[in-house]
């Protein structure tokens, strides 16, 4: 017969040796790690609580050793499992660090609520969700963001990955990895190129300046009859600017005082004014904001993405650089190694895969970007703000940034 337990009262004055709390603990642990052919749910569930209540207050060894057991369970209860994943690092890395079956529930509460270690263990892991990645990257912690982009068992939605190519901008870190991610998009891809090293550009260029051919033949009896309706649908004009194999904007060059973009690039390597700028921008086919951007850009790609997409001469790249008063030669009287990878980036480029690449920023950086990736393309350059329409200031007129000169 079981001792009787002693009514409620004082606490006795003899402090307890602790060899019954071990126990107690080890015998409910066990009980909760039994198979469900021993014990169901709702008995499984009731220990748990009990055991719960006992950890609550237990020392940080007594609830690491209930850990080490649950992980090897395939499925602990939820209560328990939320206490220990939120513990201290040493209690919850067992169920963390182990490939533990944990759902998506238990790993954003711990994710949520837990400290840094905590998430990266969780970065770590074989397999981690959408939702996981998203509530881990909302923290913000360039350790752990690390942790996951080089994690191939992670899975980033689009919305995580608007974040990290946004963060990216602060932490250079993360595009050689954001790069090597098949999740990446070329909408992505081309906010991540303004402020990517000339290499990451390279690879950006190579991988996602693809060909519009497919598109051009799906729809090539699309375009007489959005003519026959004289362009009044808006969608579908965007939708074949984009589409289409023409750059150059003929009716531009009709209100021009240039006789063709070819003559405008002329004048412009005597000096380059934000009126030419716009100017060179309405000739090419796009608009203002995009201009300033390429005109703006400090190394240079976006010059000979420019002038092979529009049709222009070799030569209309170094007649733009000279009119941005950059540097063409050295000391020693060779090329400077910044015109020389821009030339190199225009000989590389096919004219079609060019125009994807100036139509995606033209078209999709000014009307179908996130508001995160808006935000991270607008930070801090706001000087051209007041010439434009809000629809524009709302989305890319803030790129325009000053000229100088």
């Amino acid at each position: 017969m079981s001792p009787r337990l002693p009514e409620s009262g004082p606490a006795p004055d003899r402090a307890p040796s602790g060899r019954a709390r071990t126990a107690l603990i080890k015998r409910l642990a066990d009980v909760v790690c039994l198979p469900s052919s021993r014990v169901n749910a709702f008995e499984r569930s009731m220990t748990a609580d009990v055991l719960v209540e006992m950890l609550r207050e237990g020392t940080p060894a007594e609830r690491m050793r209930v850990a080490r057991r649950l992980g090897m369970l395939t499925e602990a209860p939820a209560r328990l499992l939320r206490l220990l994943l939120r513990d201290e690092i040493e209690v919850a890395r067992p169920l963390l660090e182990e490939d533990t079956p944990l759902s998506d529930t238990a790993l954003i509460d711990c994710a949520t609520q837990a400290g840094p270690e905590h998430r990266m263990l969780i970065a770590r892991r074989r397999h981690v969700s959408e939702m996981v990645c998203e509530a881990l990257i909302s923290a913000s912690e360039p350790q752990v963001v690390d942790i996951l982009l080089g994690n191939e068992g992670a899975d980033f939605s689009a919305d995580a990955l608007d974040a990290v190519v946004a963060a990216s901008k602060q932490y250079a870190q993360f595009i050689p990895s954001l790069l090597r991610r098949a999740e990446l998009r070329p909408a992505h891809a081309y906010v991540l190129f303004w402020w990517s090293a000339p290499e990451s550009r390279r690879q950006i260029l190579t991988r996602f300046a693809v060909s519009r051919e497919v598109l051009q033949e799906a729809v090539s009896d699309v375009f007489p009859m959005a003519a026959e309706e004289n362009w009044q649908d808006p969608l579908v004009r965007k939708a074949l600017q984009f589409i289409e194999r023409r750059q150059r904007n003929r009716a531009a060059i009709a209100r021009s005082p240039y006789a063709s973009l070819d003559e405008a690039v002329a004048d412009a390597q005597n000096g380059l004014s934000h009126e030419l700028v716009r100017e060179l921008s309405f000739l090419a086919g796009i608009k203002p904001t995009t201009g300033a951007k390429i005109f703006t850009d400090p190394y240079g790609e976006p010059l000979a993405i420019l002038c092979k997409a529009t049709g222009l001469p070799k030569s209309a790249v170094v007649a733009l650089w000279r009119g941005l008063r950059r540097p063409e030669a050295d000391s020693s009287g060779e090329m400077t190694a910044a015109l020389e990878r821009t030339l190199i980036i225009y000989d590389m480029m096919a004219v079609d895969r060019a125009q994807t690449v100036l139509r995606y920023w033209n078209w999709s950086l000014s009307s179908a970007l996130t508001p995160a990736l808006v935000r991270a393309i607008r930070e801090g350059d706001d000087s051209a703000l007041d010439e434009y329409s809000p629809p524009q200031r709302a989305a890319m007129l803030a790129l325009a940034g000053d000229l100088g000169g």
